[in-house]
């Protein structure tokens, strides 16, 4: 027994309600009469729930989120349904998800639009213009191939849909046994491991590698440890930036703060950044997610709002596993003058969120030389890619890939600090 099932459509349906309920059973506990206390009862019993069934529980409730409004409800460039995988003596379920054809998705679900469509927009972003006119060159027949060679027909494993999937702890030989359900489940697809780096996820890339996975960097990401840790220049810079919270006259609002008539809002501040200036490739999160984030606790969100117009202008979210933090929510308005200093405000708040809750910050990518100034580091991330049980043309585009970034992208990604 491997100690993993899988569960799909209506049988995940059933399981999803079963396993909540008993977790929620768990977490209200009994009071001192020996009834079971309400739910959302401030109790020593529900604040002192182990970290890792609390995990369980945010995995839970984001899957029955995505199950019950369905994905492109909530994401409106993702159209799929996740299945859940469940290890009853561990306590810990992964979502997954099944990719076929869809080459015009989010990058969260389409590895294609990752290594090709926001492939080419990121071109802008290298130095030296010979580089960028022989990448796009080389990016128009790569594209041609990885669709010849059905490279989205995948299984995406702990696959939340983010731009950062956060990993539960597990040994070596959970990954194995894992590994081999998966393969017998869907012996027709590519088995993918997203968001995987040394610092964090050690145990999973030696793991892997050792059952013949191949390592495809994906990106360069930044880590931020806490402020005890970090150059006097970068805690000096921080206080800076926290500083302007005051200065310019902004309130910062958590959660409870926040309600479902603010969705709409916050909605448009995330698209403002992430999808209007950064790419449309990125997962276009709806004002109902939003809506459900606040209601379900998918995320914790936190605003800026204006003292003298009264109006939220800046947004992040942020969600913890396995005690590391990471903010798939950041955004704010676009359209305020630069120096009004919005993204540095952000950032010094989720930084000193980070340090309240104790976590090791994953800060994603993008923004590198600001983060550095900060105190974080860079770590190269990886996709685990397994397809040697598949014929040879399905496996020639990741054949391609992963030495071609190896031996060209990561030193390219390092040099420019990207």
């Amino acid at each position: 027994m491997s100690g993993w099932s899988l569960y799909e459509k209506e049988n995940m349906k059933r399981w999803l309600a079963e396993r909540t309920a008993a977790l929620e059973a768990d977490r209200r506990g009994p009071d001192t009469s020996g009834n079971m206390t309400a739910p959302g009862a401030d109790t020593a019993a529900a604040s002192a729930v182990p970290a890792a069934a609390s995990d369980e529980y945010s995995t839970l409730r984001w899957l029955a989120a995505m199950q019950t409004a369905s994905v492109s409800a909530l994401i409106a460039n993702v159209d799929t349904h996740l299945r859940a995988i469940h290890h009853e003596s561990l306590g810990v379920t992964l979502p997954v998800s099944v990719g076929e054809r869809e080459y015009g998705a989010s990058y969260v679900f389409s590895p294609y639009t990752h290594y090709v469509s926001y492939a080419r927009e990121e071109l802008s972003m290298l130095r030296s213009r010979a580089a960028r006119v022989a990448l796009s060159a080389l990016l128009t027949p790569v594209g041609w191939l990885f669709k010849a060679s059905r490279f989205n027909k995948a299984v995406q494993v702990n696959n939340r849909l983010l731009s950062t999937n956060l990993y539960p702890r597990l040994g070596a030989a959970e990954i194995v046994s894992l590994v081999e359900l998966l393969l017998r489940e869907y012996p027709d697809r590519t088995l993918i491991f997203r968001s995987l780096n040394p610092r964090t996820t050690p145990v999973y890339l030696d793991t892997l590698q050792q059952l013949g996975f191949r390592l495809v960097p994906s990106r360069q990401v930044y880590l931020y440890d806490s402020p005890d840790t970090v150059p006097s220049k970068a805690r000096w810079l921080l206080k800076r930036d926290y500083a302007l919270l005051d200065k310019h006259g902004y309130d910062l609002c958590g959660p409870h703060e926040l309600s479902a008539a603010d969705a709409p809002r916050l909605a448009e501040l995330y698209r403002l950044l992430y999808i209007d200036k950064y790419s449309a490739h990125n997962p276009v999160f709806t004002p109902l997610f939003f809506e459900q984030a606040l209601q379900k606790g998918l995320l914790k969100l936190h605003a800026l709002r204006s003292r003298d117009t009264g109006r939220l202008d800046a947004v992040l979210g942020y969600y913890a596993q396995n005690g590391i933090m990471t903010t798939p929510v950041f955004g704010y308005d676009t359209a305020l003058p630069q120096e009004t200093g919005l993204y540095r405000m952000l950032s010094a708040v989720l930084l000193r969120l980070a340090d309240q809750e104790g976590c090791l910050l994953h800060e994603s990518a993008g923004a590198a030389q600001f983060k550095r100034n900060r105190g974080a580091t860079a770590e190269i991330e990886y996709s685990a890619v397994h397809d040697r049980h598949l014929p040879p043309y399905r496996r020639i585009g990741w054949a391609l890939l992963s030495p071609l970034l190896n031996r060209v992208g990561v030193p390219i990604m390092r040099k420019n600090k990207l």
